[in-house]
C-alpha cells in the first residue's frame, strides 16, 4: 500500500496528528474538573460495584455490623482524599503516589510504588470490565453465564482502541453513561434510605445490640477483629483517589485547583455511593443470590418492586439501572488506560522502564504503555476467568502498598516542614492518620488473604520490581558510557576570527541527523571527515526533538526541550564553522520522531542538491537481546524511509566500550 494511502487510513482509525508546540493542542486535550470526574474518578465511583459487596459479605451472618462499616467507608474516604490533596499541592504536573515516594522517601520506594501503581491499573481495567459483565449478566438468565469472559475481553479490546485515538474522545463518548449512573443509583439510594427511614432507627438500635451481645459472646476481641476483616476486604472502595494525583498533568489550568475539584467530586459521590449501598443491605436484608445476581442487583430489583409498578416496567427499569452501573463499570476500565501508562511514562523517564513507554504518538497518548497495559489485562482476565472475587484481593493489595508509600512521604514531608510552615503540624497529623488507616487495611488484606491472591499479587509486584532494577542498571552502564565517549571528544565553543564561512547549496554536503548528545554528534562528525577527508563544503544538522509525557507535561517543558535541542545544534555548527565549512541547522518537535526527521531530511535534499546524510547508532561490545528491546531502531528506519525517496543515509557505528565507562 502506498505511504500516503497508508497516512490516510492511519488518520481515519486513529484521527489525524496533533502538533504538540501549538497552544491550542493543550487545550483540547486538558480536561476541565467535570470531565476529569468522568475520566479519572469514575474508577472511585465504580467501585462501589464491587467494594461494598465484599465488605458487606464478609460480615457473613453478622450483617449489623454494616451500619459501622457506612460509617467507616465514607469517612476513610474522606481522609485519604484530603491527604491525597496535599500530593496535588506538592506535585501539580502529575505523577501521584510514584513521584510522593520517589522525590519524599527515595528512589527505590519509588519503584515499588510505580511497580504497584502498574500492577493496580492493570487489575483496573480487569475488575472493571469483569465486573461490568457480571453487572450486565445479572439480567440474562444463567445459561448465558459461559460467555462472560468473552464479553470482558471484547470490552477490553474496544477500551485500547478508543485509547489509541485520545483521552478526550473516548471520555467524551462515555460522559452521559457517568451522569446516567449518578442519576439512577443516586434516586435509589435516596430512595431506598427513605422507604426505611422509621425502620433505619430501628437499625441503629439493633445494631448496638447486637454488637454488645457478640462482644459478651465472643469477647470485644473477635467483635473488632470482624469488622476489621471486612472494613478491610472492601478496601477496593477507595483505589480510584489515587488517580486524580497521578493524573494532575491532563487538567486544565490552574491544575492544583481543578485537581482539589476533581478530588472534591470524586470523594463525595464515592462517599455517598459506598456507604449508601451499604446501607440498602442492611435495610433491605439483602441476601447472596444462588442464580449469579450481583448484590446490587438484588438490592436494586428489591428497591424497584416496592415502587408498585408492573413486572414488565419494573424489569425495564431495573436493565437501564444495571446498564449504567456496567457501562460505568467500563468508564472506569478507561481509567487503566489514562494512569497505567502515565506511570510507566514517569518510570521510563527515571529509567525504570524501557524509553519507548515515555514516547508519545501522533495523537499525543503514550501508545506504548496504552498497548502493553491492554495486553497484561487481557493476561490477567483470560487467567483468573475474570474472578472479580480473587481480582478485587490482587488489586486492593497494590493500591494500598502505593497508598502507604505516598502518605509515608507526606508524613516525612510534613515532619521536616514542622518548625518553618504553620500549617506543617495539621498536615502532619492529617498525613499520620491516613498512613495508619492505610497500614492497618494493607496488613490484614494480606494475612487474611495470603494464600488465596495475596501473595500473588506480591509476586507479580515484586517481579515488576526486579525488572525495574534490571532496566535502571542497564541504562546506568550505558550512560556511563556514553559520558565516556562524550569526554574523549569534548568541545568548547570558540568565537570565529571574522565571517563564518559561507554556505554554497551547489557544493557537496553533509547532512547529519544527531540527538541531543553533543558529544556523539562530533564522533559521527570527525568519523565523516575521516572517512571523506575535504570533500563536503558543507555541514548541515538536522535534529528532532522528541515531545514525550515529560516533556509535554507543560509549556515550559516544552520550551526547556527546545533550548536544549538548539544549544546542542548551535555547538555542532560552531564546531563545523570554525574548521572551515559552511554550516546551519534545521530543527523541528513531535511526538512521531520518523515523521518529523523524514519531513526535514525532504527539505534539506531539495535545499542542498548535493548532499548525502549520516547518522549514527549505538553499537555494544557485546549485543545483547535486550540491547535492541530497550534502544529505538531510529536509525535503520530512517534509512529504509529515505531510501524509499531516492536519498542515500549512511549509518555510522558508535560503540561504546566498557573500558571506556571504567576509565581504563
Amino acid at each position: 500500500m502506498p505511504a500516503d494511502r497508508k497516512k490516510r487510513l492511519r488518520d481515519v482509525v486513529f484521527g489525524a496528528p496533533r502538533d504538540p508546540m501549538a497552544p491550542e493542542t493543550r487545550k483540547h486535550i486538558a480536561l476541565a474538573a467535570f470531565l476529569a470526574w468522568i475520566g479519572i474518578g469514575a474508577d472511585g465511583l465504580s467501585s462501589s460495584s464491587y467494594g461494598p459487596a465484599e465488605a458487606f459479605m464478609a460480615l457473613g451472618t453478622h450483617s449489623q455490623l454494616a451500619l459501622y462499616l457506612a460509617v467507616a467507608t465514607a469517612f476513610t474516604v474522606f481522609v485519604i482524599s484530603l491527604a491525597y490533596n496535599q500530593v496535588i499541592e506538592l506535585f501539580p504536573n502529575g505523577g501521584g503516589g510514584y513521584k510522593v515516594a520517589t522525590r519524599l522517601v527515595g528512589p527505590y520506594a519509588g519503584l515499588v510504588a510505580g511497580a504497584a501503581l502498574i500492577v493496580d491499573y492493570v487489575l483496573t481495567i480487569a475488575i472493571s470490565a469483569a465486573s461490568g459483565i457480571d453487572a450486565l449478566f445479572s439480567l440474562l438468565p444463567a445459561v448465558h453465564q459461559v460467555v462472560k469472559l468473552e464479553a470482558a475481553v471484547a470490552v477490553v479490546v474496544l477500551l485500547i482502541y478508543l485509547n489509541l485515538r485520545g483521552m478526550r474522545e473516548s471520555i467524551s463518548l462515555l460522559a452521559p453513561i457517568f451522569v446516567g449512573f449518578c442519576l439512577t443509583h443516586f434516586a435509589l439510594i435516596g430512595y431506598g434510605i427513605y422507604a426505611h427511614e422509621f425502620g433505619l432507627q430501628a437499625e441503629v438500635r439493633q445494631t448496638l445490640q447486637e454488637t454488645h451481645a457478640l462482644a459478651g459472646q465472643m469477647g470485644w476481641f473477635f467483635a473488632m477483629a470482624l469488622f476489621l476483616k471486612a472494613y478491610s476486604l472492601g478496601g477496593g472502595t477507595y483505589t480510584g483517589i489515587e488517580a486524580v494525583s497521578n493524573n494532575v498533568n491532563m487538567l486544565k489550568e490552574p491544575r492544583v485547583r481543578t485537581g482539589k475539584w476533581t478530588m472534591f467530586l470524586m470523594a463525595l459521590s464515592l462517599s455517598l455511593t459506598a456507604a449508601g449501598i451499604i446501607l440498602l443491605y442492611l435495610l433491605w436484608d439483602v441476601q447472596p443470590s444462588t442464580t449469579g445476581e450481583t448484590l446490587n442487583a438484588v438490592v436494586f430489583g428489591d428497591i424497584i418492586d416496592s415502587l408498585g409498578f408492573d413486572s414488565h416496567t419494573s424489569h425495564l427499569m431495573l436493565v437501564v439501572v444495571l446498564v449504567f452501573e456496567g457501562a460505568l463499570l467500563f468508564v472506569a476500565a478507561n481509567t487503566g488506560f489514562l494512569g497505567g501508562p502515565a506511570v510507566l511514562a514517569n518510570m521510563a523517564v527515571d529509567r525504570w522502564a524501557p524509553n519507548q513507554f515515555s514516547a508519545l504518538s501522533s495523537r499525543l497518548v503514550t501508545r506504548n504503555g496504552i498497548l502493553l497495559m491492554g495486553a497484561a489485562a487481557l493476561a490477567i482476565l483470560v487467567w483468573t476467568r475474570g474472578s472479580v472475587g480473587l481480582l478485587v484481593v490482587l488489586y486492593t493489595v497494590n493500591v494500598f502498598i502505593t497508598f502507604a508509600l505516598s502518605l509515608l512521604g507526606l508524613t516525612r514531608f510534613w515532619w521536616k516542614q514542622r518548625r518553618d510552615l504553620p500549617q506543617a503540624r495539621s498536615r502532619f497529623m492529617l498525613a499520620v492518620f491516613a498512613l495508619l488507616i492505610t497500614l492497618s487495611i494493607l496488613a490484614v488484606i494480606v494475612v487474611e488473604r495470603f494464600l488465596q491472591g495475596g501473595i500473588v499479587t506480591l509476586f507479580i509486584t515484586s517481579t515488576v520490581v526486579c525488572i525495574g532494577l534490571l532496566i535502571r542498571r542497564h541504562y546506568s552502564r550505558v550512560r556511563e558510557m556514553a559520558h565516556a565517549l562524550e569526554r574523549s571528544v569534548r568541545w568548547k565553543w570558540q568565537d570565529l576570527p571574522g565571517e563564518p564561512p559561507a554556505i554554497d547549496p551547489v557544493q557537496p554536503t553533509a547532512v547529519f541527523l544527531v540527538s541531543a548528545n553533543r558529544g556523539i554528534g562530533l564522533h559521527t562528525v570527525e568519523r565523516v571527515e575521516a572517512l571523506f577527508p575535504d570533500h563536503f563544503r558543507n555541514f548541515v544538522f538536522v535534529s528532532v526533538g522528541t515531545v514525550d509525557s515529560e516533556s509535554f507535561g507543560s509549556e515550559q517543558s516544552l520550551r526547556t526541550l527546545q533550548y536544549e535541542t538548539r544549544a546542542s545544534l548551535d555547538g555542532l555548527v560552531n564546531y563545523a564553522q570554525v574548521h572551515g565549512k559552511g554550516a546551519c541547522w534545521f530543527d523541528a518537535y513531535g511526538a512521531d520522531r520518523l515523521a518529523e526527521l523524514e519531513r526535514l531530511a525532504l527539505t534539506v535534499r531539495e535545499a542542498f542538491p548535493h548532499s548525502v546524510f549520516f547518522t549514527n547508532r549505538l553499537v555494544f561490545e557485546k549485543e545483547r537481546w535486550w540491547n535492541r528491546l530497550l534502544h529505538s531502531e531510529t536509525p535503520l528506519a530512517m534509512q529504509r524511509l529515505l531510501n524509499a525517496h531516492g536519498v542515500e543515509l549512511v549509518i555510522l557505528p558508535v560503540t561504546l566500550r566498557e573500558d571506556r565507562a571504567t576509565g581504563a
